[in-house]
């Protein structure tokens, strides 16, 4: 009797890889989500999810917004006056006010190169910008040090161009470079000099208000005017 052998030749089985998580909202855009609205991205690895708001832009713009808003004020609901381990992290709700924190702003403009925009409204209902096509922030050990390039002024002015290379400051964790705490004297966390041209972070006033210490941008509605909306985001160039 003959024995017959088969060999059966094993075949690779294909494996598929976990899809990659979006890093930020250009990210969860390219994955086919258009509409503005709260995602989790992660710009520090699996382990650290973050809720940011996304700003896609109008349907019909062919890119699309892509904007991974970092920083909005808009109604005065959240403190801003607070720790610099708070800015470290974040603090606030995506779909409200709120800060990314200065890691995450960090992780985001090591991994791609980024631009900035910064929309703004008084309570009048004027609404300006400024849009900067380079910006980066640094590490903890240079102080989240500010960096940015490539001004286009859509009315607000040239206010921010006093922090450009300035370290971040809250009351706790005085960087500035003035005698006195900035954070301190004009209640906010911000990328502060001698002290400030713009205060995004600063008290939610309700437009006029005293000198310095509302949501201030300078070269637009003065040092006694509190805006009555700010947003900072930003997308991959």
């Amino acid at each position: 009797m003959k024995v017959f052998v088969v060999l059966v030749a094993l075949l690779p089985v294909a494996v598929s890889s976990p899809p990659l998580l979006p890093v930020d909202c250009a990210d969860v855009y390219s994955r086919g989500s258009g509409s503005s609205g709260v995602y989790t991205i992660y710009p520090a690895g699996p382990t650290s999810p973050v809720q940011v708001y996304c700003d896609m832009g109008c349907v019909d713009e062919p890119e699309g917004g892509r904007w991974t808003v970092i920083q909005r004020r808009k109604d005065g609901t959240v403190n801003f006056y607070r720790k610099w381990d708070q800015y470290k992290s974040g603090f606030g709700q995506a779909s409200g006010e709120y800060w990314l924190g200065l890691e995450n702003i960090h992780l985001l403009t090591l991994r791609k190169k980024y631009e900035l925009r910064v929309d703004m409204e008084d309570f009048e209902g004027v609404k300006v910008h400024v849009q900067y096509s380079s910006f980066s922030v640094g590490t903890e050990q240079d102080g989240y040090q500010l960096d940015f390039s490539g001004f286009t002024d859509g009315g607000a002015g040239k206010s921010m161009a006093e922090h450009n290379g300035k370290k971040f400051s809250t009351f706790d964790k005085d960087q500035d470079t003035y005698s006195s705490n900035c954070a301190k004297t004009y209640l906010g966390g911000w990328w502060y000099g001698e002290c400030h041209s713009v205060n995004p972070n600063g008290q939610y006033l309700w437009g006029n208000s005293i000198y310095g210490l509302g949501i201030n941008w300078s070269s637009f509605k003065g040092y006694e005017y509190s805006l009555k909306a700010i947003e900072m985001k930003i997308r991959p160039v």
